[in-house]
C-alpha cells in the first residue's frame, strides 16, 4: 500500500472502492473540480497494479481490499464503483464502518431483497445513501422541476433516445485507462445472448433515465413491455405502458459522430424535453425546454452536470446538511428497472 500526503481536516475524505474506466475517466475529474470541498483519499481495486496507478494520480493512498478501505479513518464518503453484484454488501458493509455517507453506482441491488436489507442498514446507522442515476442531479433536470408545473399529470408520452459511440472512445477523451478489460465476443442470435445484452441495457443505460421516467408514471407498478428487440452492435428498442402512459425506451451505440441523449415528457397542453451532455465529456449539465402552446422557456446549461451534482449533495449530505432520497424511491427506481429488463428479456426472446 502507498503512503499519501498528510490529509487536509477541512476537506471531506473519499475512498473508492472500483478503479475501472468510470472512476479513472468521470468520477476523478469530477472530484478534481471540487478540491475545495471533497479529497480523494484511498482507491481500492482488486487489481493492486491499476490500484496504485489511479490513485498515484491523486496521491491517495491504495489497496485491494475492501475492509481495509473501509477501516481507513482519512474516508468519510465511499463510493462504490465495483461490479453490481457485490455492490449490496459493500454498501452495507460501508453503512456499518460509520462513513458519513455512500454513493453506489447503478444499480445498487440485484433484487427487492437485496434492496430492502439495505434500506433497514441504512435506517439503522443513519447513513445516508445516494444511487448514482446521475441525470437526477443534473442542475437542468432540477430547473426543469421547479417550472414544470402540472406536466406530470398531463403526460401520455415519455421518450428516452439514446445515441453514443462506444464508451471506450469517451473514456480515452477524457483520461488515459489503465487495466480496461475487453469485452468478450458474443453470438448476438442466440436466445441467452438477447436476453442478456437487453437486461444489460436497462440496468445499465436506460436506467439513468428510468427514474425520470417513474416521475411521470404514478402507476409504475403496473409496467407492461409491449415490445422489445436488441440493436447492434449494442442497443435496443423498448416500447412498454405504465397505467396511461407510453414509454419509449431506445439506445444505439455504434461509430457516430455525434452523440445524442434525448429525453421528453408529452403532455395534452406542454411538453419538455431535455438534451444531456454526454458522460465522459465534462460539458456541464442539460438544456431543458418547456414548450406550450404560448411559449418555450430554456432552461440551462449550467456549469456542472449531473456527476459533479452528486458529488456536491454527497458533500453536503456528509456534513450533515441536504435531504437524501428516501429508501423508498430508492427501493421503488430498482423495482421499476427490474421489472423492465425482465419483461424486456423475455420479449426480446419471443419476438
Amino acid at each position: 500500500m502507498s503512503s499519501q500526503a498528510q490529509a487536509s481536516p477541512a476537506l471531506l475524505g473519499v475512498g473508492i472502492l472500483g478503479a475501472g474506466p468510470v472512476t479513472q475517466a468521470i468520477h476523478l475529474p469530477s472530484l478534481a473540480r471540487l478540491g475545495n470541498i471533497l479529497e480523494v483519499r484511498h482507491i481500492m481495486d482488486v487489481d493492486p497494479a491499476v490500484a496504485e496507478a489511479v490513485a498515484g494520480r491523486v496521491g491517495a493512498k491504495f489497496s485491494t481490499s475492501t475492509e481495509e478501505l473501509l477501516a481507513d479513518p482519512a474516508v468519510d464518503i465511499v463510493a462504490i464503483c465495483s461490479p453490481h453484484q457485490f455492490h449490496a454488501a459493500q454498501v452495507i458493509a460501508a453503512c456499518r464502518a460509520g462513513k458519513k455517507a455512500v454513493l453506489c453506482e447503478k444499480p445498487f441491488a440485484m433484487n427487492g431483497e437485496e434492496a430492502a436489507a439495505i434500506s433497514a442498514v441504512s435506517a439503522e446507522t443513519g447513513v445516508p445513501i445516494i444511487v448514482g442515476a446521475m441525470h437526477t442531479f443534473d442542475p437542468g433536470w432540477l430547473a426543469a422541476e421547479e417550472a414544470w408545473g402540472n406536466l406530470p399529470e398531463q403526460v401520455h408520452t415519455v421518450r428516452s433516445s439514446i445515441i453514443l459511440p462506444p464508451n471506450p472512445r469517451f473514456e480515452d477523451f477524457a483520461t488515459e485507462i489503465v487495466g480496461r478489460v475487453p469485452l468478450p465476443s458474443s453470438d448476438p442470435t442466440d436466445p441467452k445472448v438477447i436476453m442478456a445484452m437487453l437486461t444489460g441495457g436497462v440496468m445499465g443505460l436506460a436506467i439513468h433515465d428510468l427514474p425520470l421516467v417513474r416521475r411521470f408514471t404514478p402507476d409504475f407498478a403496473a409496467v407492461e413491455v409491449l415490445h422489445a428487440q436488441i440493436v447492434r452492435p449494442f442497443g435496443y428498442v423498448i416500447s412498454l405502458r405504465a397505467g396511461n402512459v407510453t414509454i419509449e425506451l431506445r439506445a444505439a451505440m455504434n461509430g457516430t459522430w455525434e452523440p445524442c441523449w434525448k429525453f421528453e415528457a408529452i403532455g395534452d397542453d406542454a411538453a419538455l424535453e431535455i438534451d444531456f451532455t454526454p458522460s465522459y465529456v465534462h460539458a456541464g449539465s442539460a438544456t431543458a425546454r418547456i414548450r406550450t402552446a404560448r411559449r418555450t422557456t430554456v432552461l440551462g446549461p449550467f456549469g456542472h452536470n449531473g456527476y459533479e451534482g452528486e458529488w456536491r449533495e454527497l458533500a453536503e449530505l456528509a456534513a450533515g446538511a441536504g435531504q437524501p432520497p428516501s429508501a423508498e424511491t430508492l427501493i421503488h427506481d430498482l423495482e421499476f428497472a427490474l421489472a423492465i429488463a425482465e419483461a424486456a428479456a423475455g420479449q426480446g426472446v419471443n419476438a
